[in-house]
This record gives C-alpha cells, structure tokens and sequence, in this order.
C-alpha cells in the first residue's frame, strides 16, 4: 500500500458500521464527515490525487455536494486549482444544468455551475459504489461541454453490485464490508 495512504486505511478499519434500511453502511470522516476528519488524512487524500492525475491538463476541480467538497477543497488548495461545487439546490443562472442522480441510499437532483465549455475538468469524490453521482455530475460536465481529465474517488466499494457506467474511475483505496468490519484494500497502479 502507498505509505501516505496510511493514515486513511488505519482510521477507515476502524470506522464503524451501520444498516440503513438493508444497506451496510460504514460512518467514517471521509464519507459523512463523521467523526471529525483528521488533517493528515485530508492531506494523504490530496497527495493521493495529485500523484495519480496529470494535473496540468486540468482547469478546475468539480466536487458534488456533500461530501465530495472537503476533498475538491484540500485538492484545491494542495494545488491552487479552483473548485467548482455541484449543488443539490438550484440557483437558476442562465447556464446551470440540472441532473438527477440515484445512488444505493436515495436520489436528488444536482446543480452544476461555473464550468463551461472547454473547461478541463477532475471530477472528485467521496466513495464510488453504485456509479449514481458520478455519472450525473459526468452527465452535467458533457452538457456543459466541459472535457472530463478524470474521475477520482477517495474510496470504491467493492463489495456491492458493480456500477454499471462507462466511466474509467480511479480510487485511492478499495473498502468492503466483511462480517461487520471495515476492510482496505489497495487497488494497485
């Protein structure tokens, strides 16, 4: 495993596990916020990005709405990349693009604004498991004719149905659920 990746592996075995309504879901900093989210793995999660993405070729970090802007922001920041923030409320701009999305636990609707035509766009996000978010906030990006760099996640999940999307997705880390406990996995190169 990446050596800076530690710390987000260590504190993710740890995380604990809930059922929400027949779905195991594990609660952890990175995922909801809860507990509070240690600097040291928002730094390993930038790093982690910035080594595994040509970020030359970017012109602006997109993070859905809620969990996806702690990431684009200690991205941003690492980088001086701006950060655009897909919203789950509209604010009726002329040139917003309205997306649904579904993911395991519920469905909204997504607003994208402050990416345009040409833009060179990294998608960045909390976890890749059903592929809902991710190909909405693709879909709005395309709309937008925004050219997508690249699709990063902190983590996958890889012990629920696999996404069926036509996106390339990186992640930094690979989690499952096995007898109640959170298990890490490094995807590889």
């Amino acid at each position: 495993m990446d050596p800076q990746l530690e710390p987000l592996a260590r504190s993710l075995e740890e995380a604990p596990v809930v059922d929400r309504d027949g779905y195991e879901y594990f609660v952890h900093g990175v995922t909801d916020g809860v507990p509070p989210l240690e600097p040291a793995v928002l730094r390993a999660v930038a790093d982690g990005i910035n080594e595994r993405v040509d970020l030359a070729a970017v012109d602006v970090v997109v993070a859905p709405e809620a969990m996806g802007i702690h990431h684009g922001t200690a991205l941003s920041l690492a980088t001086d990349l701006p950060l655009a923030v897909v919203r789950k409320r509209s604010y009726g701009f002329d040139d917003e693009i309205a997306v649904h999305q579904e993911t395991s636990y519920g469905e909204s609707d997504l607003y994208l604004n402050g990416v345009g035509s040409g833009d060179r766009a990294l998608l960045v996000d909390d976890v890749f498991s059903s592929g809902g978010t991710i190909e909405a906030v693709c879909d709005a990006l395309e709309q937008a004719d925004a050219t997508i760099v690249d699709v990063v996640t902190v983590l996958r999940r890889t012990d629920v149905d696999p996404p069926a999307i036509d996106r390339e997705v990186q992640s930094l880390l690979e989690v499952e659920i096995v007898d109640g406990q959170v298990e890490v996995h490094d995807p590889g190169p």
